[in-house]
């Protein structure tokens, strides 16, 4: 068995460890990195990146048929959905090998393979050459997520799938019914009706997207209908059943009995973290617990990104482990998770920072809120995305303390507002900020100026 020596190692190659492993490497340490699968995780591979890419192969054949609203006379002449998978597949493929490139330039020594771990500082590696045996002085543990798969006879029948295997269908399915309305329901919802299919989102709860901001929810809720987009709430699937060539979902709505036929099924109740794998010495029955500085039970042992549970965002995955690789090499950090923005992908876009309306009045804050919509917006007007709006929570000394946008370009729009979060910025701040005029972030500064009372194109 080959040894080698690694003050530091990563194991898993995904956000939150590949980003630990380049920090610690910049910080003059030696890491080895063990990666089973693909370097850049579930995002890049089969996540974040891919669905973005067809989400925009989506939203092409929507500006297609949108086309005669902005004086262009085209028509759809069909959609080739096996050229999108594939236009997909060579951008993943181009981040993967940046991302190869990039670890080796910065000195990263990256093992592939399996790690099982022999004690608290030693992980047997195990590839198609053989086994390594990895000795370590500290180690970060980023071995991210996977699918959570519903207890719903019939989910092992062909045609019924998780996100992954949704993000390689050659065709578009004439009908889809998708089982979740969290992020990943409704970012598949979206793309599957633009694309074509008839597209039917049942969830267990009251309303879509139960972590965000209700009247977010809601007034997304609202648009997915208006696209032809069929959910159903408080829906509790009973089973699924082979149905010719084809699906049938039975479900309960309100106490009744439902069928629902379906080319394909798509599982999107959500993920949880991949801490399955030998670990004797922490006991860890889903997240692994970790203190502010990333560290776990074990001294020198540290975890970052999903496995430690909480927001499986790949961008937090990225800040904990930066952190994670600071405190290990001996600078003291701390993730700021008061600000941290999370997105939706859907048209149109979904955007938070901070606190909702209802966290802060939970906490017994006096909340103050500042609104602005984007039918008001003289640059959504111009693009033809006049739905949706932009809303600021603020406590009584009118710091900005949360945020939510819907609307396009919601995601890019976010940071202002997460900056405004992480410095404690006054409302009246953004309200004085000139913002360039006509442009989308107009409706924040609107917005903030709704809550100071000064408000100008406000009715």
């Amino acid at each position: 068995m080959k040894e080698i020596y690694a003050p530091l190692a990563v194991l898993g190659g995904g956000p939150a460890g590949y980003v630990a492993a380049i920090r610690a490497a910049q910080l003059g340490s030696r890491v080895v990195l063990v990666e089973e699968d693909a370097l850049g995780g579930v995002c890049m591979n089969r996540g974040c990146i891919p669905t973005k890419s067809l989400l925009k192969s989506a939203g092409v054949v929507t500006a297609i048929s949108r086309s005669k609203e902005f004086g262009v006379a085209s028509e759809l002449g069909g959609v080739k959905w096996d050229a999108a998978v594939q236009r997909k597949n060579r951008i993943v493929k181009n981040l993967y090998v940046g991302l190869t490139q990039l670890l080796d330039a910065k000195g990263v020594n990256v093992l592939k393979g399996r790690g099982e771990f022999l004690s608290d500082r030693e992980i047997a590696v195990e590839d198609e050459g053989g086994v390594t045996r990895l000795v370590f002085g500290k180690l970060i543990l980023a071995t991210g997520s996977e699918p959570i798969e519903p207890s719903i006879d019939g989910v092992g029948l062909h045609g019924v799938m998780t996100s992954a295997e949704a993000l390689d269908l050659e065709e578009i399915p004439e009908s889809i019914v998708i089982i979740g309305a969290g992020v990943i329901g409704v970012e598949f919802a979206s793309m599957f009706r633009a694309a074509g299919s008839k597209v039917t989102v049942l969830e267990a709860a009251p309303r879509i997207l139960t972590e965000m901001d209700s009247e977010i929810s809601a007034e997304l809720h609202k648009i997915l209908k208006r696209q032809g987009i069929s959910v159903k709430l408080s829906a509790s699937v009973q089973r699924i059943d082979q149905k010719g060539s084809g699906l049938s979902v039975r479900l309960q709505v309100g106490g009744a009995d439902q069928a629902l036929p379906a080319a394909r099924v798509l599982l999107a109740v959500g993920r949880k973290p991949r801490s399955g794998f030998n670990l004797p010495f922490i006991k860890a029955n889903t997240a692994i617990c970790v203190d502010q500085h990333m560290e776990t039970s074990i001294k020198g042992i540290y975890a970052a990104g999903d496995v430690i549970g909480g927001s499986l965002l790949a961008h937090l995955a990225y800040a904990e482990g930066r952190v994670a690789a600071e405190n290990a090499l001996g600078i003291e950090s701390a993730v700021n998770y008061n600000a941290v923005p999370s997105c939706v992908y859907t048209s149109p876009e979904i955007a938070t920072v901070g606190l909702t309306q209802q966290e802060g009045e939970n906490r017994g804050q006096e909340v103050r809120i500042g609104k602005s919509y984007f039918r008001q917006n003289g640059r959504a007007l111009t693009l033809g995305e006049r739905d949706g709006f932009v809303k600021i929570i603020a406590n009584k000394e009118n710091t900005v303390i949360g945020a939510q946008i819907l609307g396009a370009d919601a995601s890019e729009l976010i940071s202002e507002l997460t900056l405004a979060v992480a410095l404690k910025a006054n409302a009246g701040v953004l309200a004085d900020l000139i913002h360039p005029h006509p442009s989308l972030s107009e409706a924040v500064w609107e917005a903030c100026g709704d809550l100071m009372g000064r408000g100008i194109h406000q009715l």
